[in-house]
C-alpha cells in the first residue's frame, strides 16, 4: 500500500511539470489531432405489419484525407492541410490558441492573402525581421496589431499555404507568435469582419500576407472625380 501511494504522489509530479512546459520545448509524445464526437447510436424499432420503405442509397461522399504532421516545432505539430473535422473554436484568453487555421484567401484588390479560421486578415510588419524571425511589435502597438498566437501543446492546420514555411517565434513575454515565411503575423484591431483589409499599407510598413511570406500588393489608388462646383 505504501508502494502503491508513493507511485501516485510521484505521477501527480510528473504531470505537474508536464503542465509547465513551454511551447518552446521538444514534445515527446504525438498531438492528437482534433476530433468530432461521434453521434450516440440511436434504437430503432419497426412494425411487423408496416410495410418496408424503399431503400435510399446514397451516392458515397469523396473521402477527406486527414492530415498528416508535416513539420514540428518544439511542442506545435504543424499539418499538412485543413482539418478534416470541424475546428473547436475555444476563446483566446491573451496567451494564445492551442489550434489555429490558416486559410489562403484569393482578393482582387491585393492578390491572394492570408487569413486565420475566422476569416479574418492576418499581416506582416516591415519592421520585423525573418531570418531570424523576430518581432518589433509591443507595448500599444500590439494593441493596434494583436500578434496570432499559438498555446501548447498547439497544432496548427494551414491551407493553401505550404506547411513547411509556417512555425512560431518566442515574444518578449514569453507567447508563441505564428509566422509564415520567418514573418511574425497580425491582426489588425480595426478589422471589425471576415475579409477587411483596413490594414494594408498602413505606414506603408503594413501589409497583408502572403501565403509564401511576402507582402500582397498596395490597394488600388481610388480616384475621385472633380465636382461640378470645384471645376468652376
Amino acid at each position: 500500500m505504501l508502494l502503491h501511494s508513493r507511485v501516485a504522489r510521484t505521477a501527480i509530479a510528473l504531470a505537474g511539470v508536464a503542465a509547465l512546459a513551454a511551447c518552446s520545448e521538444q514534445a515527446t509524445g504525438s498531438a492528437a489531432p482534433a476530433t468530432a464526437a461521434s453521434p450516440a447510436a440511436v434504437p430503432t424499432t419497426s412494425s411487423p405489419t408496416a410495410e418496408a420503405a424503399p431503400e435510399v442509397i446514397d451516392a458515397p461522399a469523396t473521402p477527406v484525407a486527414a492530415p498528416t504532421v508535416a513539420k514540428t516545432q518544439g511542442r506545435v505539430r504543424i499539418y499538412s492541410g485543413p482539418s478534416d473535422v470541424p475546428l473547436p473554436t475555444a476563446p483566446d484568453t491573451g496567451r494564445g490558441s492551442n489550434v489555429i487555421q490558416l486559410n489562403g484567401t484569393a482578393s482582387a484588390d491585393i492578390g491572394t492573402y492570408v487569413a486565420d479560421g475566422q476569416g479574418r486578415t492576418l499581416y506582416r510588419f516591415d519592421k520585423d525581421t525573418a531570418k531570424p524571425s523576430k518581432s518589433n511589435c509591443n507595448g500599444d502597438c500590439a494593441k493596434a496589431w494583436p500578434p496570432l498566437l499559438v498555446k501548447s501543446p498547439g497544432q496548427i492546420y494551414p491551407s493553401g499555404i505550404n506547411p513547411k514555411l509556417v512555425g512560431y517565434v518566442e515574444r518578449a513575454d514569453g507567447t508563441c507568435q505564428v509566422t509564415i515565411g520567418g514573418w511574425p503575423v497580425y491582426l489588425f484591431a480595426k478589422d471589425t469582419k471576415p475579409g477587411d483589409i483596413n490594414g494594408q499599407g498602413v505606414g506603408g510598413t503594413w501589409f497583408a500576407i502572403s501565403p509564401t511570406g511576402g507582402r500582397t500588393t498596395s490597394l488600388p489608388e481610388v480616384i475621385t472625380e472633380p465636382t461640378t462646383a470645384a471645376a468652376r
